[in-house]
C-alpha cells in the first residue's frame, strides 16, 4: 500500500515509521526545509514541496495513493490537503489530523476527509476509558455515514454477561468488531460468550450510541423485573 504523509513533523514521522515497518510505501512531504530529516526516517521517500499546491501533489503522484493523511499542525492546511486528495486525485482514503478540537465539525466528506483524529479528544477518550466501566467511549468518528468508533468494557452486574455474541439484539447500524479479554484480541463469532471485564470495540452510528450503551449496561434485576 502507498501511503502518502502531509507534514514530516513528529506526529508525520511516527506514522511513517509505523507504516514502513508494516511493509507499506511511504511519502512524506513537507514544504519546510528544517522538516526534511531523511536521516530519521530513511526507508521512507522524501519530497520538498508545498501539499497544498497541485504542482506538487502531481509531483508526488497522489493519483498512485491508496491513503493521504493530512498530519501537519495546521487544521487549514489539513482541511485543503484532504480535499485535494479526495476531489483532484481520487484517494480512496484519506486520514486527516485535527489539532484544534473547535474545527472538528469542518472534518468530514464535504472536505473529503473519511478519518478525522483528534488528538485532544482521543486522549480524553482514552483517560475516560482506563476509568470507565460500563460507560460508552468514542474514541474515534467515520465521516461517512456519521459512524464512530465506540468501546465499552462490560460491567459485572450486566444482563450480557454470559450471552453468546449471535443470541445479542444488537441495535441497527451497530457491529461489533473486537473484543479484548486480557492480553487478547478476539474476532468475535456467532459462539463467542461476553464476560465481565471484556472491553467491547463497535462501530456505530451516532444515533445508536445511547440505545448500545444501554443494552450492555443494563443490571439482570432490572431485565428480570
Amino acid at each position: 500500500m502507498r501511503v502518502a504523509i502531509a507534514g514530516a513533523g513528529a506526529v508525520g514521522r511516527s506514522i511513517a515509521g509505523e507504516l514502513l515497518e508494516n511493509g507499506h510505501e511511504v511519502l512524506l512531504v513537507d514544504k519546510a526545509p528544517t522538516a526534511i530529516s531523511v536521516e530519521r526516517v530513511p526507508q521512507a521517500e522524501w519530497l520538498l514541496a508545498d501539499a497544498c499546491e497541485i504542482t506538487s501533489l502531481d509531483e508526488a503522484a497522489l493519483q498512485r495513493c491508496n491513503v493521504v493523511i493530512a498530519a501537519t499542525g495546521d487544521d487549514k492546511v489539513n482541511l485543503v490537503v484532504s480535499l485535494l486528495a479526495k476531489t483532484e486525485y481520487g484517494v480512496p482514503r484519506v486520514v486527516a489530523r485535527v489539532n484544534n478540537p473547535k474545527n472538528e465539525w469542518l472534518f468530514n466528506e464535504s472536505w473529503g476527509v473519511d478519518v478525522a483524529v483528534s488528538t485532544p479528544r482521543l486522549m480524553s477518550a482514552l483517560v475516560e476509558e482506563a476509568v470507565s466501566v460500563g460507560d460508552l467511549v468514542r474514541l474515534l468518528r467515520f465521516s461517512h455515514g456519521d459512524a464512530n468508533l465506540v468501546e465499552l468494557t462490560l460491567p459485572e452486574e450486566s444482563a450480557l454477561a454470559g450471552t453468546q455474541v449471535g443470541d445479542v439484539q444488537w441495535p441497527e447500524d451497530t457491529s461489533l468488531v473486537t473484543i479484548i479479554r486480557g492480553t487478547r484480541v478476539l474476532t468475535p463469532s456467532q459462539e463467542d460468550s461476553l464476560e465481565p471485564g471484556d472491553e467491547l470495540l463497535f462501530v456505530a452510528a451516532q444515533a445508536r450510541e445511547g440505545q448500545l450503551e444501554d443494552l450492555l449496561s443494563v443490571r439482570r434485576e432490572d431485565r428480570e423485573g
